[in-house]
Formats: structure tokens, sequence, C-alpha cells
């Protein structure tokens, strides 16, 4: 009997040293990127066939393969440009090639048997179908024409740096239909991914893409991908995309990974969010990959942001003399705001000169107070959550610490408990101290509950146009847990029933918020001194998000008359970050960092790596990260030479959830150096783990390009 051998990627445990590869017996040959379920140990677990040496005929003596259960029929075999995407990825982020792969299709795919999923295969999906009818496109500005007409005749990859409200969306928008409407090259018909950087910005984008596309593609032409579907919405949207039925992907960081075969278009919008970084597993940057990507499959990229990340900014440099190549993104630019509106006027206010403990200045008060009588909305932006960080004990100095973590468990007074945000630990409230019986216990510090609760109090007395009371309403992760909560809440804000907003950082970017004329930064200096050599240009952005909700409905703001403001409080207000923000500056602000940058040999002039360790103690940590440094140097490593090892030290938050936890840091000059070494380093760190005095090491991991040191 003839048998095919193939050779599958599979799911098999981080630095299991299983191989990436496993080979199994088939009665047939099987195409690369089919989907099939194999043996693994006692389990049956999905697969993906891969490219290797296709070996076929009979078996040697006594060779031991087990075939393999079942091939997932009627769905086509992945294509050669996914599972290049997805070597690559597993390649240059340090993760096992199975481990990628199968983290990319949806989870509902890896329980499914081949008969329940030719049963759900069965069931009609709507359809996309080509439709004469026209789509109702927006006259677009003279700025946003010259972005499309350059975006189609030139290969890119393009950063559209627009200022908030200068309607990218709408070049985003003309340039889908553009790929939409072009004659498919080849058996599928062309397709366009679109990522937003968060879940909450998903809904708003969808229904602007459905009202636009639908009447002439049809109902099932545009799909979403997001962890906040559920697993069947998740495999019956990657069906859709993988079969060509949808034409249009729009997703968050995960959606990189969509199996597009007629792919020609990925737009990355607010491009600079650092939640396109993955923070587990495999720590990928979708925005990177979404560039890879572009380049390999053929498609034209689009990065979008008002706010620009310094990589991609530097990335889009013009030419110059002293650097007539210039970068390799091309830039364009949209300064000016849609209707003619003016960007918020910056007021920066002085907590100096303001009371001790006040939250809210008198200025900014009053201010408040006057936009709710005009019948106007604010917004008030506070990046902390819960209604105070800590609790307190006046007598004995005791705080409300998390015992399984080196952080603070959080008071929330709405449901009265003391909450850890890194490991869930949560108990109700102590009515007395608990290492000193005091019931002198008082929060300190403040989360948006709190400042929600004081500002209700300022203006109980404040009445809107129709007489009534003013309207406060809070969005943060605590008020949008329920399904559904979060449209619920926009809604109501869209419709004028809240008067003023207070919220985190979700509420600062991507909303079309059209009758709010203020916002407010109550407290944002925290970020000013933080070891994080990225915190300025992160809080930079957040700053200029949010000004950006201010004034979008030029007509409105005409209509009543007074500027769209926002105010910075701030006991530095003097700060080269307001300085910018106040001229809404954004490229001096750039120019300045990346000079800054460029002198400490930071990226983008730089490229990093950290390893992590977690065990149960940090000595154990800290050790097993410093013998694997001693066998680098002992091998002499290729690429070592160019790399620079930092000693390792604890995390800013060491303990989680009983883990304590150190990082060390890999820095080069050369990224091809550095990749070098890191494939190099990592069977030294496998045979450093598997030594008997490091058996206390719970975990290590690999952060290629990390976000946060």
């Amino acid at each position: 009997m003839h048998t095919a051998i193939v050779h599958v990627a599979l799911h098999t445990p981080a630095h299991s040293g299983v191989g990436d590869l496993l080979s199994y017996a088939s009665e047939r040959p099987l195409a690369p990127g089919t989907l099939v379920r194999v043996p693994l140990g006692k389990r049956e677990v999905l697969g993906v066939v891969w490219d290797a040496d296709e070996a076929t005929g009979e078996l040697p003596d006594g060779a031991t393969l087990r075939a393999i259960a079942g091939v997932l029929e009627g769905v086509a075999p992945l294509d050669m440009p996914w599972r290049r995407l997805v070597a690559f990825a597993a390649r240059y982020y340090q993760r096992a090639l199975g481990e990628v792969a199968l983290a990319a299709l949806p989870p509902q795919l890896r329980d499914l048997q081949p008969e329940q999923l030719a049963r759900r295969l069965r069931r009609p999906a709507l359809a996309a179908g080509d439709s004469q009818d026209a789509i109702q496109n927006i006259a677009l500005t003279a700025e946003q024409e010259s972005a499309r007409a350059r975006i189609s005749s030139e290969n890119g990859p393009f950063l559209l740096f627009g200022s908030t409200g200068s309607g990218k969306t709408e070049v985003y928008l003309r340039c889908v239909q553009e790929v939409l409407e072009a004659d498919p090259e080849g058996a599928f018909p062309t397709q366009a991914l679109v990522m937003v950087p968060e879940i909450n910005l998903t809904p708003q984008l969808e229904e602007r893409f459905v009202s636009r596309f639908a009447p002439r593609f049809g109902p099932g032409a545009v799909v979403s991908l997001h962890s906040g579907m559920t697993n069947p919405q998740r495999l019956k949207s990657w069906l859709a995309a993988h079969n060509g039925t949808a034409r249009i992907v729009l997703g968050t960081r995960m959606a990189v990974f969509a199996s597009l075969p007629g792919l020609k278009l990925i737009v990355v919008d607010e491009e600079h969010d650092p939640s396109y970084k993955q923070q587990e597993g495999a720590r990928y940057s979708a925005r990177d990959l979404a560039i890879w990507r572009g380049r390999e499959q053929g498609a034209k990229v689009l990065l979008g942001s008002a706010t620009p990340s310094l990589e991609s900014w530097h990335a889009s440099r013009p030419p110059t003399p002293e650097d007539p190549e210039g970068g390799r993104y091309v830039r364009l630019h949209m300064p000016s705001r849609i209707g003619a509106g003016a960007l918020a006027r910056v007021r920066r206010v002085d907590m100096n000169q303001q009371p001790r403990r006040a939250v809210f200045s008198a200025p900014l008060l009053q201010a408040i107070t006057e936009r709710v009588a005009r019948g106007e909305q604010s917004m008030v932006l506070l990046n902390r959550r819960g209604y105070a960080p800590v609790l307190h004990c006046v007598d004995c100095g005791w705080k409300s610490d998390c015992p399984h973590c080196s952080a603070h468990q959080v008071f929330h007074k709405t449901d009265r408990t003391l909450r850890c945000h890194h490991c869930g630990y949560t108990v109700r409230v102590p009515f007395h101290c608990p290492t000193c019986g005091s019931p002198d216990i008082h929060p300190m510090g403040r989360g948006t509950e709190q400042l929600e609760e004081e500002l209700a109090a300022l203006l109980r007395n404040v009445q809107r146009p129709d007489r009534n009371p003013a309207r406060i309403a809070r969005i943060d992760a605590d008020t949008t847990k329920a399904k559904g909560a979060l449209e619920a809440q926009l809604a109501q804000v869209h419709s004028g029933e809240v008067d003023v907003l207070v919220g985190t950082q979700m509420i600062a970017k991507g909303h079309d918020f059209r009758r709010i004329t203020l916002v407010a930064a109550v407290q944002p200096d925290g970020a000013l001194f933080s070891s994080d050599f990225r915190a300025p240009e992160r809080l930079f952005a957040l700053l200029m998000q949010a000004a950006g909700r201010a004034g979008r409905d030029a007509a409105y703001m005409a209509a009543q008359g007074t500027p769209c403001e926002m105010w910075v409080q701030s006991f530095h207000p003097q700060h080269a970050v307001y300085e910018a923000l106040r001229k809404h500056d954004y490229e001096a602000f750039a120019a300045q960092q990346l000079k800054e940058r460029e002198e400490a040999a930071m990226p983008p002039f730089a490229y990093q790596a950290l390893v992590r360790a977690d065990a149960r103690t940090q000595e154990v940590a800290q050790g097993f990260l410093r013998a694997a440094t001693a066998a680098a140097h002992a091998a002499d490593l290729p690429g070592l030479e160019v790399v620079t090892l930092f000693p390792p030290v604890p995390l800013t938050i060491q303990r989680v959830a009983n883990v304590e936890r150190a990082q060390m840091l890999m820095e080069s000059g050369s990224r091809a150096a550095l990749q070098r070494f890191l494939v190099a380093w990592q069977p030294v760190l496998q045979t450093t783990r598997s030594q008997p005095e490091h058996k206390g090491v719970v975990r290590w991991l690999v952060d290629v390009d990390p976000l946060t040191i």
C-alpha cells in the first residue's frame, strides 16, 4: 500500500523541543495548507499541512508514523502567502511555527470534528453579490482627493498623516472602493483588510462600511474579526474571508492573520496605538506584520494617524541632501479639518496656583458649567479606572496591597470591593484597618469612578437649557463589561442625553462625537516622568487624540458661537509636551523626540528585544537570565559582537499572582545581527532552563521590538 507522508504544524507547547513540524501518514497526498485533525499523545488536535519534502511511497520498515485522523473537507487549503506570513511571524518573534499558525485560526476550528464542520458549511451564508447599485459617495476635499490619487497611482506603503477630523476614514472608504471595483486578477475577487486598535471602535466603523458597500456588494460583503465576538461568529467571519465571500474584513490586531486570498489593500487606522502589539504568547506587532504582508502579497498598505508612531514618522521622512534616499514610506498630509472646523484651543491650568487637593480648578469648572448651560457636551479624561488607586489607614499607614502582586488593590466604590487589576484578586472593603483595627481608612488618589461622583456633586445645581439637571456618564472598562453596554452608552452620548462624559483612554480616540465642545485632561502629569522612554510620545498622542474629540461638527460650532477647547491641568504646564500640544505641532514634537532618541541610540535608531523570566523568587528569575547570558558569551554566539546585553532587573510590577518577574534588555544597531543572535540563543536558553538549579523558573519568553520596558 502506498502511503503519503505529510508534515503538519501543530500547537505544541512553547519550548517543548518537539519541533515545528510532525510527520504523519496519509492515505493520499495532501496539499500544503490543508486543515487536518491528527493524534497527538492521547488527544486529537487540529493541524495545518505544511510545506516540506513531500516524500511519498512505502514507509520504511519498522516506521511508526501515526495516521491522520481526518481532513476538514470543504475548507480550501490555506494559501502560500498566508503560510509565508505565519512562518515569518514565528521566525521574527521567536515562537514555534505551529503556535502562531494555530493561534491565527478561529478557536472553533480546533474543537469541531470534520462532520460538525461539514454541517456548519452547509448552512446558508449571507451572499456577497455584485449588484449594479451605485455607491453613494461623499464629495472629497482637495486634500482627500490628493491623498486618494497618490495612493491609487503609487506603490507605498503610505503614512496618511491627517489631523483629527480631517476625513481619514473617507479616504479609507474610497481606497477600499477602488480595490473592490477593480477586475479580479485571479480565482478570487479582490479583498481589503481594515484594522482598528480596539474592539470598541469596530461597531461604528462596521456601520459606515456596511451602509456604503452592502447595497453594491451584498449584505455579506463586510465582516468583523475580533476577540469580542463569540466563537461561532468568528468562525463564520473567518470562513467568509477565506472563501472570498467577504470582500472587506474589519478587525483588531488578530485580523492581520485573516486568510484573504484576494487581498489587495490593508488599512491600519490609528497606527500609532500600542494595542497593535500583542502582549501575550507570540508578541507580534500587527502594524509591522501588515507592512510585511502587503509587500509579500502585492497589497497596498495604508497607515493612518493624527499622531503617527515615531517609527512610522521616521520611516516616512522625505529625502534631504544629507539623507537623499529618505524613508521607505510615502507620507501624505491632510492638515485641514473637514468643514474648516478649527482645532481645539489648548488652555493650560497651573495646578500649583490652585487650592491644595483641588481636582477641578475653578476656571475649568466654570467652563464646564457654561457648556452644560448652553446644551453643549464636555469630556473629562482620567486614565485610571476605579474609585481610588489605594485605600490607606491614617493611623498605621496600611495600604490595600494585593497579597499576590507587588501592586495595590484598587478601591471600587460601586460594589464596595478592592480589586487587583493585575491578577483579578477581589475582596470586600474592610470596615476597619486589617493591621491596627482603626476605622479611619480613606481612599488615596482618584479614579474615574470618584471623578464622576465629585463632578456630580459640583454640578448638582447646574441646569441644562431644558431646566433639567446636568447628566454625567462614565465609560471605562468597569462600566462596559456587559455585552452591548458600550454601544448603549455611546448612543446616549451621540443622542445628547449626556452632558459630561467621564472616562479613560477608551473614549479619547476614534469616536465621532458631534456635540462635544470641551475636553479636559485632569491628571496627565504622571507620564512626564516615567522610566519608559516612550511615555512622552504616548501622552502627547493621547492628549492630541482627546483634543480631536472636540469641535468635530463645524456647523454646530458655528451655531453655538464658541470655540472648542482642550483644558490641561498640570503642575508642569510649561513642559515641552504641553507646549507642542498648545500649538498642535506634532512635527516639532516628533523632531525633538527623534533627536533625543538618535543621541541616545534608542528606537527607531536601534533595535531591541527583551527576555523575561518568571519564577517563584526574584533571585531564581534573575539567576536564570544571568546564567543564560554567561552561556551566550561562552559560546560566542553569532551577532553577539554587535549586540549589547544589559543586566537583568525586576519588572516595574515585579510580582503578579505570586510569580516574580525579571527581564533583561538586548540592543543592537543591526536588526539582522539581533535576529541572528536570538535564533542562536534559543537553544542555549532551553538548555539553561533544563538545568537543576533553574527548575524554579516557571516560564521564559522573548519579546522582539518591545513597546514597554
